[in-house]
C-alpha cells in the first residue's frame, strides 16, 4: 500500500485516539493538547491530521518521542521509509545476540533476561547452554 499524507493522517488519528486524545472534530481540544505535548505547532498538527502534506524528520521525531513509538514505524506510515528498507536497516550483518533479542522484545526483566539467554543459548548451535 502506498502510503500518502491522507493515510499518515488516518494513522495519526488512530493513534491519538486509542491514547485518548479527542480527536472528534476540530474544536475537541485533542489535536491542540497532543501538539503542545509533542512540542509542535497547532498549525502543524492541524495540517498532519488533515493529511495536508508531508511533515518535517523533526516533526516526526517528536511525534514518535511522544506516541513512544520508534522512529523508523513513524518514518514507514509517514511515507518517508518503505517498509523493507526499513527492515534492511534495522538489521545488522551476522547473528544477534541473545541480549539484542531481549532488547528488541523489550525484556527488561534481569531474572526473565537470564532465563531467556539460558533457552536462547540452549537452542544455538555450537553455543553451550552453561
Amino acid at each position: 500500500m502506498k502510503r500518502t499524507s491522507a493515510t499518515f493522517a488516518t494513522w495519526m488519528h488512530d493513534q491519538l485516539t486509542a491514547r485518548g486524545y479527542n480527536v472528534a472534530g476540530q474544536r475537541s481540544g485533542g489535536q491542540k493538547a497532543f501538539a503542545a505535548s509533542a512540542g509542535i505547532s497547532t498549525a502543524t498538527m492541524s495540517r498532519i491530521m488533515t493529511g495536508s502534506g508531508p511533515v518535517d524528520i523533526h516533526t516526526l521525531q517528536r511525534i514518535a518521542d511522544t506516541l513512544d513509538i520508534r522512529l523508523g514505524a513513524v518514518l514507514v506510515e509517514a511515507g518517508v521509509l518503505d517498509p523493507d528498507e526499513l527492515g534492511a536497516a534495522q538489521r545488522p550483518q551476522g547473528h544477534m545476540t541473545a541480549d539484542e533479542a531481549a532488547d528488541e522484545l523489550g525484556i527488561t526483566d534481569p531474572t526473565a533476561r537470564q532465563v531467556f539467554r539460558g533457552v536462547v543459548d540452549s537452542l544455538t548451535p555450537g553455543k553451550d547452554a552453561g
